[in-house]
């Protein structure tokens, strides 16, 4: 159940989010399967569960999770285009004539109809964590694009999903690049051994650093000639360790082994009681680590009028 990746959203408004409502709507768009022409389904299905009788919403104290599945048909763009060339040098041959641009196309759409119901199929599964009082929604992704097409959806079968990605006060490669330098990042948090530094001059460089010491004098020396810290391997307390970009994605999010005992004896031996006990204990643990980072990062920025 753990979150491997943490994508942040602000409510911009209240909203009310009844399970009961919010169960109702999901359902009126379900994950099914790609029919035979299609390319893409994405919908709703059970965070936890299978059968027709799993919730949409899984339900836990005051924070909700639900997850969304896509399904897309896999066509390799090399296997179609040499099929098209096939083609297109049949009717050349025979025909002695020349085809263009629109006939090409053409060719192509026709190829891809007769390939698609033998393509191969991959799922991918989404989940995202609501907490209303908290006025956040938090998506197990790492990429934008992933975690706007869940919120998107959602917010076609809500009706209205006032949300937008949590901003900082300052940069966060400003504050990062700080911490490397003075190796005293702000309370409860502590560095790891692994950053990213880029050079900002047009055509700049980027260096990758892992296991290593980034108060050695070869890191202080790359921040020196002026390039940035834009990823920073981190810790706080002794719950998380994670991965921060200069965009506030957190990427490889990893509970230690502390939270996932506690979680798992209070869990007892059902596994649904095991999930819930890990939702509800790193949902805790966010409650406390967010506006904690938030502030170590100079405050949220919430806009004028919001």
């Amino acid at each position: 159940m753990w979150f491997k990746n943490l994508l942040t959203y602000r409510l911009t408004q209240d909203v009310a989010f009844e399970p009961e409502t919010l169960e109702a709507a999901l359902a009126s768009k379900p994950a099914r399967p790609c029919a035979s022409q299609e390319l893409t389904t994405y919908g709703f299905v059970a965070p936890f569960g299978k059968g027709e009788d799993a919730p949409l919403v899984h339900v836990s104290g005051e924070f909700l999770l639900i997850a969304a599945r896509k399904e897309e048909r896999i066509l390799p763009s090399s296997v179609v285009n040499d099929a098209v060339k096939e083609k297109i040098e049949e009717i050349e041959n025979e025909q002695m004539r020349k085809v263009y641009k629109k006939e090409r196309e053409q060719i192509k759409d026709e190829i891809i109809q007769a390939f698609l119901p033998r393509a191969f199929i991959r799922r991918s599964m989404i989940f995202a964590a609501i907490a209303p009082r908290l006025g956040l929604v938090l998506v197990n992704s790492a990429s934008a694009k992933r975690a706007e097409d869940l919120l998107s959806t959602l917010r076609e079968v809500m009706g209205s999903l006032p949300v937008r990605p949590v901003t900082v006060k300052i940069a966060p490669s400003a504050t990062l690049t700080e911490w490397v330098k003075s190796q005293q990042p702000v309370a409860d948090f502590h560095i790891q051994d692994e950053c990213e530094l880029r050079d900002t001059h047009e055509d700049g460089g980027t260096v990758r650093c892992k296991r290593q010491d980034l108060a050695s004098e070869e890191i202080q020396l790359h921040l020196s000639t002026g390039k940035v810290v834009t990823q920073l391997a981190l810790g706080w307390q002794d719950k998380l360790s994670f991965v921060l970009d200069d965009k506030t994605v957190i990427k490889r999010l990893k509970f230690e082994e502390l939270l996932q005992e506690e979680a798992e004896q209070n869990g007892g031996e059902e596994a649904a009681q095991q999930f819930d006990a890990s939702f509800q204990l790193m949902m805790m643990t966010f409650t406390e680590f967010l506006p904690a980072l938030f502030e170590a990062l100079g405050g949220e920025d919430i806009p004028q009028g919001v």
